[in-house]
């Protein structure tokens, strides 16, 4: 095998298929970078770990086609550090020769034989606009949960159905749900899939910004495995297995209460007044009529308070937060204003976009946080 490409090109083919390459792989060869080199000068470079298979095609000029397998952080490292000139690889018995200007380095190769066959692309479901679909899954992902002992919390619930996407995430404290719109291969497309959060993250992340990302699963038996495909490369991930819990309804059909605060003014005076609350201490939010008032630590502790303008509709409500969700919660919101919509002081409050101080809020974004009790 032996073929000349430019160094960026490279460089980034491997970055991004060896990014999710384990750290401690159960078998060596996993974590290796796949090399296919054909006559039609296209290279193949692809990962796999069992779980998630990564795949990225370029264009090289081919001397001789061939396969090889070498250490995909190694790779991504050299290749990184080259200068700007073209790179050749070549290989050489056991060894895999770089060369880049007056650069050189000799790789050991892995056992392509002992390699395991990556799975193939799922069926494609539809297209989504990869800017949107970024953004969405930034706005959900901040409810997943961190907690590996709770699988099924760490992964988000995608419904598929229609034109409908819906992105669904919750830790138990937490819920955030996203609606958009995009372009189902089939107007009959129905299909819920669980995919881990730093998954979807991923693929949203690396993947977005090559315009439209096509979206595909498995449509055999069950829907096991999951793929995203944009801009000459291809991810897939087997899929969390187990029921979600039905979180949707948690969801307050109306809320006799709420408050519409100016977004960016809420996140810096929660940042301000949350800086004496000690671990696991709530801020709390007094609304009445005009103004809402944040407060934050108590008794000998250092204190802070600040009050806002804020819209009141209904009685004088007071709640307290987990500083870090709420502020999780207003910054996946991309509205000047937010609604806070209240049914109880102790029950999940729901956060909505608003355009503007008065008027209708914007429902394709839904943020519930559960308040934390406090004495008084």
């Amino acid at each position: 095998m032996k073929f000349r490409v430019e160094r960026d090109v490279l460089a980034d083919a491997v970055t991004w298929t060896a990014r999710s390459l384990p750290t401690r792989p159960p078998v060596p060869v996993l974590a290796g970078v796949r090399i296919e080199a054909d006559a039609a000068g296209t290279l193949q470079l692809s990962s796999f770990d069992y779980e998630v298979s990564a795949r990225s095609s370029v264009a090289a000029d081919v001397a001789e086609p061939g396969v090889v397998l070498v250490s995909g952080k190694l790779l991504a490292e050299i290749s990184r550090s080259l200068p700007d000139k073209p790179v050749e690889l070549a290989l050489e018995g056991t060894k895999v020769q770089v060369t880049c200007g007056a650069s050189r380095f000799t790789l050991l190769t892995m056992p392509v034989e002992d390699y395991p066959a990556l799975p193939a692309m799922p069926p494609a479901q539809g297209v989504v606009d990869g800017d949107a679909f970024t953004h969405a899954v930034g706005q959900v992902t901040v409810a997943a949960s961190r907690d590996d002992t709770l699988p099924l919390l760490t992964a988000v619930r995608m419904e598929l159905e229609g034109e409908k996407l819906t992105l669904l995430a919750t830790d138990r404290y937490r819920l955030a749900l996203r609606e958009l719109i995009w372009r189902p291969s089939s107007p009959e497309v129905s299909a819920v899939s669980l995919v881990r959060a730093k998954t979807l993250t991923d693929a949203a992340r690396t993947l977005g910004a090559s315009g439209e990302v096509t979206v595909a699963l498995s449509d055999s038996g069950g829907v096991d495995l999951i793929g995203f495909e944009a801009g000459g490369r291809q991810t897939t991930s087997l899929l969390v297995d187990g029921d979600y819990p039905p979180v949707r309804r948690l969801f307050p059909d109306e809320s006799p209460i709420h408050a519409v605060v100016e977004c960016q003014g809420l996140i810096d005076a929660t940042k301000r007044v949350s800086l004496v609350a000690e671990r696991n201490t709530p801020v709390r939010l007094s609304f009445s009529e005009g103004q809402v008032v944040l407060n934050a630590g108590q008794g000998d502790d250092a204190q802070a308070s600040e009050a806002l303008e804020a819209t009141l509709v209904g009685e004088d409500i007071s709640v307290a937060f987990n500083p870090q969700y709420l502020l999780d919660g207003l910054g996946a919101i991309d509205t000047p204003y937010v609604r806070l919509a209240f049914t109880h002081p102790t029950k999940p409050v729901e956060f909505t976009g608003q355009p503007e101080a008065a008027g209708d809020d914007v429902r394709d974004y839904r943020y519930l946080l559960v308040p934390i009790r406090f004495a008084g």
